[in-house]
């Protein structure tokens, strides 16, 4: 026996939208009874972190287990899909097991991936449980009636916090702390008390489409850094006299009076008198608001602008390009955060002019790009993303090394050390002063660059309008009239829609209140997932039925996945390292589905 899941025409990685077709393919060596064949595509966004020491249980945890190992655990599932691939329509009227015969057999299933993250649905976790109740997914005929689907227990994610957002990206990198995986499960069923279910599962990679981009302005987001140099002390020629050489003695009285060259600065003028120190401001622009894409250069534009009217020259010596990360690891009470960092450019040995003789006070000068506009991000770097227990954000810090007149590196290349007879043509010149100045953007939004479709941005136009409309209140036209006796003496008399009755309870309940009564009409609180109404006497169903799907979810179903030109392949992304490699949290973070 073996099982195989065959996906078709897999990418590098799948996004929202994306319809994954595959098949199970099972081999037998001898006929099997099998009772079905349920596949799930399921995503899980785990941490764990240890409680800190003195057992607060608040406060920032540490990745280190605490001498006690008391580790705790939040287990997500932002995605779960279930679907039974065998037996299907066509083999639904045979006798039960089924019985396949021994050779291959091919079970096809297929699944779209949708927006946002399933476990911040409530009603939708309530409806699921260990072997699933009365009209959850595996409800119908089976063994015990109960259909003879196991799903998860959905009532444990009703325990944790949630939030709505995009699906998040696959994500390791802190082993034994968090981690974010998709994968396809499939499971054989086999009946029999002493036959074990065959189980196999595949892993994905998932980056989710970007938001959509907001249009283009002049307007830039900036970090700049005013800065002067220290002045220098003036040199008189008496202050550097030449050095005598070992035949001096026996030299003429013509040399026995001579003084030295006189001195220079580093640009080649006479230092007899004291130099006004240049001032310059650095300034780094992103275009606003400050976004970079996944596998693209930063879209980053440098300006030295001269704030004092000094005539000296500024050359740029190096620059450093780092993005910083800041993964916020929450566990119930507990919040740890990790800090990563990614080099994108390291260039030094530069002798790039930023402020030049003769210009003015207020020259802005916009350094070239080739250095950095060639180097896209490494393909480890995810977008930006906030799930219910993990989030990621970005910082962008550009170091610069400013030096006053031409850097010492060009220097020595240019003069050469002169023999015991002679002497350095470099010597009584003024070495160049040198500064590094450091940029900080505090937040930067990384994309995953996945531009969602048209038809998708406009849906969610048509959406937004819409629940703006609905929670505008009514106008004063639509509001039932009622008399001013009826409104205090009671409801009115004429007949209205009363809602079922539900079973006598033995305590008296309060009388509603009026934000529980429109237009004398009874309206009862929505029920408590965790809590359900009872059904009265003769009642097979609840009298209310489930909320209708939202925009959101709806659209999802409806719409069709990003638009990629063909011939040009997805850009490689390395969020995970081998998505088919065992978990490396402990085991109280796995959760049986």
């Amino acid at each position: 026996m073996s099982i195989r899941i065959a996906l078709e025409n897999p990418p590098e990685f799948y996004t929202n939208l994306d319809i994954i077709r595959g098949q199970v393919v099972l081999t037998l060596s001898r006929p099997e009874q099998i009772g079905g064949i349920i596949v799930k595509l399921e995503g899980e966004a785990k941490s764990a972190l240890g409680v800190p020491a003195d057992g607060s249980g608040t406060g920032i945890a540490q990745r280190e287990r605490t001498p006690t190992g008391d580790v705790i655990y939040e287990n997500h599932k932002i995605l779960y899909k279930v679907t039974q691939a065998f037996p299907d329509e066509k083999t639904n009227a045979l006798p039960q097991p089924y019985v396949l015969a021994a050779g291959q057999h091919r079970f096809p299933f297929q699944f779209k991936f949708p927006f946002n993250n399933a476990c911040g649905d409530p009603v939708a976790m309530a409806k699921l449980g260990g072997l699933s109740g009365a009209g959850g997914i595996a409800s119908g005929s089976g063994l015990f009636g109960l259909g003879g689907i196991r799903v998860m227990d959905g009532t444990k994610q009703l325990m944790y916090s949630h939030v709505t957002k995009t699906l998040p990206p696959s994500f390791t990198g802190f082993p034994g702390q968090c981690e974010i995986r998709y994968y396809v499960k499939v499971t054989i069923q086999r009946p029999g008390f002493f036959k074990e279910n065959w189980r196999m599962q595949t892993g994905l990679k998932f980056l989710p489409i970007e938001p959509p981009r907001p249009p283009k302005t002049n307007h830039e987001a900036y970090a700049r850094r005013p800065f002067a140099f220290r002045p220098r002390s003036p040199r008189t020629n008496a202050s550097s006299k030449k050095r005598a050489s070992f035949f001096s003695g026996w030299t003429g009285s013509s040399n026995a009076g001579s003084t030295s060259a006189p001195t220079t600065t580093a640009d080649g003028k006479l230092a007899t008198e004291p130099e006004v120190p240049p001032s310059i401001e650095m300034s780094a622009r992103l275009p606003h608001p400050a976004i970079i894409t996944c596998n693209q250069p930063i879209p980053l534009r440098l300006i030295a602008k001269k704030l004092a009217g000094s005539d000296a020259e500024i050359f740029l010596t190096a620059i450093q390009i780092d993005l910083i990360g800041q993964t916020e690891v929450r566990c119930h009470d507990l919040i740890n955060t990790e800090t990563s960092r990614w080099v994108i450019v390291s260039r030094q040995g530069l002798s790039i002019p930023v402020s030049r003789l003769g210009d003015p006070a207020g020259t802005e000068v916009v350094l070239p790009n080739d250095i950095w506009c060639n180097q896209p991000l490494p393909n480890t770097v995810m977008p930006s993303f906030v799930t219910c227990n993990l989030s990621r954000e970005y910082q962008l810090e550009v170091k610069l090394g400013l030096s006053w007149g031409k850097p010492v590196a060009s220097i020595s290349h240019a003069t050469t050390a002169s023999s015991i007879f002679g002497r350095n043509k470099n010597e009584g010149t003024d070495l160049a002063q040198e500064i590094h100045l450091p940029l900080h953007f505090s937040s930067v939004e990384v994309y995953s660059g996945i531009a969602p479709p048209a038809a998708l941005i406009e849906a969610m136009k048509q959406g937004k309008n819409k629940r703006t409309q609905s929670q505008r209140p009514p106008s004063q036209s639509a509001r039932p009239t009622t008399s001013s006796s009826s409104a205090e003496t009671g409801p009115s008399t004429a007949p209205q829609q009363q809602p079922p009755a539900l079973p006598p309870r033995t305590n008296t309940a309060q009388p509603p209140t009026a934000a529980g009564t429109v237009a004398g009409v009874v309206v009862p609180p929505p029920a408590d997932p965790l809590y359900p109404p009872q059904l009265a006497p003769g009642e097979m169903e609840p009298p209310y039925d489930d909320a209708p799907p939202s925009y959101d979810e709806a659209m999802a179903e409806i719409m069709s996945g990003p638009v990629i030109p063909d011939g040009v392949p997805r850009p490689a992304y390395s969020g995970v390292t081998n998505e088919n490699e065992p978990s490396t949290l402990p085991a109280g973070g796995n959760e049986k589905s």
